[in-house]
């Protein structure tokens, strides 16, 4: 079995000083936000796993399909001894990159849970001899200090994550990895297409209301972790695409006139019938505006690829 290694970089208190601070601040912003990073609890996770494979949502399998087709394409342009995976997950999909690194020496899954990292870590340095693991517990929105590993290093951020940024988030998010990479170095980013409102509207608003249930489980945490008394069956799921901005909001829209009560932030939180709570923005982009973010943080774009329906690109940049 080749090494598999675990390291945090979060303090063991983080996730919960993040959720008070997160939950504070959307509450009582105008509109009001939460973040979904707070979608992903255990129950969260397995409804994402259910709405990856509904017919209506297409990126897991776009972006799948160019992995399978494209991954020694991508593993001849990085060249990688290092693979660093920005939110891995399961590593479910990597393991397409895996096999045709065949260079590869050290693989560093980031992901904030550890118990994901554990699964994912311990099967692959089971199944890989010869692979070093290292699973870094750490929250990649922040400053992320890598381990010395051999370059060149490939830096992954996929699934379309980085739509769930806003612009200004999206900049300092790739200035922050433009400073990981060295002269050789490169970041292979997943992003998702704009396309048809309508496939992008049902990609968010499934016909069997799992997204529905996904949008509504941020309630659940709040209620479990800040002892709030939010009541799922008073909002309604909605998802509606802003075309000025290019990107699908999730809302939850309240059917009444309520308010809901945190007590560990000792805060009441007053909704008026018909008012919108913020769980999401997905951004969607094009080839030149995904190469223009990436300019402006000083790399260039090499390598663009697409499923064969153009739904979905992983592109390639280097360091300018």
């Amino acid at each position: 079995m080749s090494p598999f290694r675990i390291t945090r970089t979060l303090p063991e208190d983080a996730t919960e000083a993040a959720l008070r601070a997160d939950v504070l601040h959307g509450l009582t912003a105008t509109p009001k936000t939460l973040p979904p990073k707070w979608f992903y609890d255990a129950r969260g996770s397995e409804l994402f796993e259910q709405i990856t494979g509904l017919p209506e949502y297409y990126p897991t399998r776009a972006e799948r399909e160019i992995l399978i087709d494209r991954a020694g394409d991508i593993a001849a342009a990085a060249g990688a001894r290092t693979l660093v995976e920005l939110g891995s997950g399961s590593s479910e999909k990597t393991r397409h990159l895996l096999d045709a690194l065949t260079g590869l020496r050290v693989y560093l899954p980031v992901d904030v849970s550890e118990s994901a990292l554990v699964r994912a870590g311990q099967a692959l340095a089971a199944e890989r001899p010869g692979l070093r693991v290292h699973a870094l517990i750490a929250d990649f929105t922040r400053e992320l200090e890598l381990p010395e590993t051999p370059g060149p290093r490939l830096v992954a951020f996929l699934g379309g994550t980085i739509g769930n940024l806003l612009p200004a988030e999206r900049a300092a998010f790739l200035g922050a990895v433009r400073a990981m990479l060295a002269p050789g170095d490169a970041l292979l980013l997943g992003t998702d297409l704009v396309k048809d409102e309508r496939v992008l509207v049902r990609a968010y608003d499934d016909a069997a209301g799992v997204t529905a249930a996904f949008d509504k489980n941020v309630l659940a945490v709040v209620n479990r972790e800040l002892g709030a008394d939010f009541d799922p069956a008073a909002f309604d799921h909605v998802a509606l695409w802003n075309a000025d901005d290019e990107w699908i909001e999730m809302r939850l829209r309240s059917r009444v006139a309520q308010t809901v009560k945190v007590p560990a932030l000792d805060l009441a939180v007053d909704f008026a019938a018909g008012e919108e709570l913020r769980t999401e923005v997905s951004a969607k982009f094009r080839k030149e505006g995904v190469s223009a973010e990436l300019a402006a943080a000083g790399l260039e774009l090499t390598r663009w690829w697409t499923d064969a329906a153009g739904r979905f690109a992983l592109s390639l940049s280097t360091v300018r």
